[in-house]
């Protein structure tokens, strides 16, 4: 019986407890954000356009980590709510640049207050140089896999 048929110790798999930690982030961050009837993609594209308005619906996506498609879904309720405004017609070419309303801003400080809550939870039981570590650690680890796949 080769390695290959051994599969892998899910108990000491650091992809698996990743995951882990990525699934029990989200799940904190849902029940944060539904009492202000946003999910974590809608408050991802909030935040997005707050640093960086006039991104692209590909543009969002990509930074949210979803598709164009489900992107374009998140705009039109978040444009149906009032909270993101686009042009009727692109200024140029076809893209149609996204940015908040007022409205948008006021939703945005109080998802971002609730999704930090969850965050300072998550961290609670760390030092300060403990999560500094950690978050070198994940900085390391998504620039190899990133470097690791230009290779290709």
């Amino acid at each position: 019986m080769g390695q290959d048929d051994e599969g892998v110790d899910l108990g000491s798999s650091l992809g698996y407890l990743l995951k882990q930690a990525s699934t029990a982030l989200r799940r904190a961050m849902e029940e944060a954000l539904r009492p202000l009837g946003l999910s974590v993609t809608q408050y991802a594209c909030l935040e997005l356009l707050a640093q960086r308005p006039g991104l692209s619906n590909s543009e969002l996506a990509r930074g949210a980590f979803v598709t164009r498609q489900s992107m374009s879904v998140v705009l039109h309720t978040l444009e149906r709510q009032g909270y993101v405004a686009r042009p009727a017609e692109a200024p140029v070419g076809k893209v149609l640049p996204t940015r908040l309303t007022s409205s948008g801003r006021l939703e945005l400080r109080a998802a971002t207050a609730a999704v930090r809550s969850v965050e300072v939870r998550m961290l609670a039981g760390m030092t300060e140089d403990e999560q500094t570590e950690a978050f070198r650690a994940l900085q390391r680890m998504v620039r190899s896999l990133s470097d690791a796949g230009d290779d290709s």
